[in-house]
């Protein structure tokens, strides 16, 4: 390491202590999220890893969560469960429904100085309202673009009146973290532009690593080693764009291409999915190694959703080494460098989506060509750095809280 790279590595370190220790003296974290421990997904994950890097620097921090009895992780921080109901349609899911008096009286106890929503929902709200009547800094992050599901539900008529409303939470909040530009782009364009930052999401780069590819996992799950994998990993709902994922790997095989697909995920879409492609591999959810084993040992990474705020999913698999083929819409496009580590493609468009898959699944060289510059690109997206971001924008929202009270 050079001197001046010395020097600068040290001047970063120390004002990450110089963060920490401020978030120690002032900062009381109240987190409310509608999803934590009751379901594995993105968000739970993010915001876990989130509280985890708080507890680990001594910073008090208090999550207000609807739960289950069986909860699908383990959580990190203090939890206090909130009313709840199932959604609709998708009861592994919770709507909270309020804080309710335990809440409340916890909330009162912990005696928060800075209240973090991640959420816009009936919890998320009475947290606002709760902060504005005591003068409580609010900030919020933005994980799901709600707008963009209302089409596949048949909701589309409603995309107004959500805007309207999205509009006016996020003005009481002085801080929004927005996983990329391209989302922090689609919120100005509706208005929502005051106290935006980017806060991306990070990756495990050294459980998700090209180093775990195995050949015998391969042929133990069936595939002929000459065998192009193309994998999609996600919860399997319709709204991830599984139907252009099944149209475009049916037409590759329809033309002789030595092509399968590994699905990883669970979800209520699964029978669907399984109809219309009787011969891919089911893996069902997985996780930690298991799951960085899938990425590592497949050959093409396919994602057509065009619903994400961060392609948390494209990320792992790019950190694993594969070229991603993905839709060119918020989130994975913030992510893969079109034509470098992968390819971007206009949401839906079958014939494009499908002429880039059949480029990687002919061309080997890049194919490896394109995984390596992705496993590059993954590794500027580390965690101890992404976490960091965040913990600043507290300290530096605290600071100037606590020197106009001066």
């Amino acid at each position: 390491m050079s001197e001046s790279s010395s020097v600068q590595n040290q001047a970063r370190s120390s004002d990450r202590d110089a963060v920490v220790q401020g978030l120690r003296e002032k900062a009381r974290v109240a987190l409310f999220t509608g999803a934590y421990n009751h379901v594995i997904d993105g968000v739970s994950l993010t915001l876990n890893r989130l509280v985890g890097s708080l507890v680990e620097a001594e910073v008090p921090v208090h999550v207000f969560a609807p739960t289950v009895a069986e909860a699908a992780l383990v959580h990190e921080g203090d939890l206090t469960s909130v009313p709840s109901t199932p959604m609709p349609g998708r009861p592994e899911y919770r709507i909270s429904v309020g804080m309710g008096p335990k809440a409340i009286k916890a909330m009162r106890q912990f005696n928060p100085t800075l209240i973090h929503i991640a959420t816009p929902d009936m919890l998320g709200l009475e947290a606002l309202m709760y902060a504005r009547a005591r003068g409580i800094p609010v900030v919020a992050s933005y994980h799901t673009h709600f707008s963009s599901y209302l089409e596949f539900y048949g909701m589309k008529r409603l995309e107004g009146a959500m805007w309207s409303f999205l509009r006016w939470f996020y003005k009481h909040c002085a801080h929004l973290y927005v996983p990329t530009q391209s989302m922090a782009d689609v919120l100005a364009e509706h208005n929502i532009v005051d106290g935006v930052e980017i806060w991306p999401r990070g990756v495990q780069i050294d459980r998700f690593t090209p180093a775990k590819r195995s050949m015998e996992l391969r042929r133990k799950l069936g595939f002929a080693d000459n065998e192009v994998v193309v994998t999609f990993v996600s919860r399997l709902v319709i709204e991830k764009g599984l139907d252009v994922f099944a149209e475009v790997v049916n037409q590759l095989k329809d033309e002789g291409l030595p092509v399968r697909c590994l699905v990883v995920g669970e979800g209520p879409a699964r029978a669907e999915l399984t109809e219309w492609l009787p011969r891919a591999v089911f893996l069902g959810h997985q996780a930690g190694d298991d799951l960085a084993a899938a990425y590592a040992s497949s050959d093409v990474f396919f994602f057509p959703s065009e619903t994400e705020t961060f392609g948390n999913v494209t990320l792992e698999a790019m950190a694993s080494g594969l070229p991603t083929v993905c839709a060119d819409a918020t989130g994975s496009k913030s992510l893969v460098l079109d034509g470098k580590t992968g390819y971007l493609v206009t949401p839906r468009s079958i014939e494009r989506f499908t002429d880039r898959v059949r480029v990687l699944i002919r061309d080997v060289e890049k194919r490896h060509e394109m995984g390596a510059a992705a496993r590059a690109e993954a590794e500027t997206y580390s965690w101890r750095i992404i976490l960091g971001r965040i913990h600043a924008y507290y300290h530096r929202l605290l600071s100037t809280q606590s020197a106009q009270s001066d």
